[in-house]
């Protein structure tokens, strides 16, 4: 089901409908910075399971998730001092930081490393969504594995919309998936280039 919202004022009954479907285990398709997302309720079993089976994921990789902000990814990733400074100079944006999860993080949500990506999307939307649920939102591209991201809500409704329990639709996103940066141990490692510009790892 489509469910068409304002890209820079989300009206808040709307959210909080999106929101009462992610409680109740649903899985939703959601706009960010980058491109679309299919996400759930982190601490909803029923959701991360479903996610999973949507995206025929192996259980061994994890999925990352979207904080509200800094203060949020502190609760569920390990942020060092110069991790800190790295993504507050760098979030919001199409950026997805790994770091050690803290012990809060579901365990499928979680590498055998114990390792977590956090992202904090400069999206309203996104941004929304993650502040009425209260805690972080499952995050994973639009897409079926093996295929390409969908970015146009109707095609995600025409294609996965049976499997999904709402597409929100924010207007036609073209970008590419976030960048991935791993920030363990202090070392920036680029583990997937993205949306996100990696020229000022240079600099540091």
């Amino acid at each position: 089901m489509l469910l068409q919202i304002n890209q820079e004022n989300p009206q808040g009954r709307l959210i909080a409908r999106i929101v009462e479907t992610l409680r109740q285990g649903g899985v939703i398709a959601y706009p960010t910075d980058t491109t679309y997302g299919i996400g759930c309720d982190i601490f909803n079993r029923r959701g991360v399971k479903s996610i999973y089976q949507i995206k025929q994921r192996d259980a061994r990789k994890p999925f990352s998730f979207i904080c509200a902000d800094l203060s949020d990814a502190a609760n569920y990733a390990h942020v060092s001092n110069f991790a800190f400074k790295i993504m507050k100079r760098h979030l919001p944006g199409p950026y997805t930081f790994v770091l050690e999860a803290t012990r809060i993080v579901p365990d499928s949500l979680t590498t055998r490393q114990k390792t977590v990506g956090i992202r904090i999307p400069d999206d309203e939307i996104a941004m929304a969504i993650v502040r009425e649920l209260g805690h972080p939102l499952v995050t994973t591209s639009a897409n079926l594995t093996g295929e390409s991201p969908l970015h146009d809500p109707a095609e995600i409704e025409a294609a996965m919309g049976r499997m999904l329990d709402l597409v929100v639709d924010g207007g036609i996103r073209y970008g590419d998936p976030s960048t991935v940066i791993s920030l363990i141990d202090d070392r920036v490692e680029v583990l997937r280039e993205g949306c996100g510009d990696t020229s000022w790892i240079d600099q540091l």
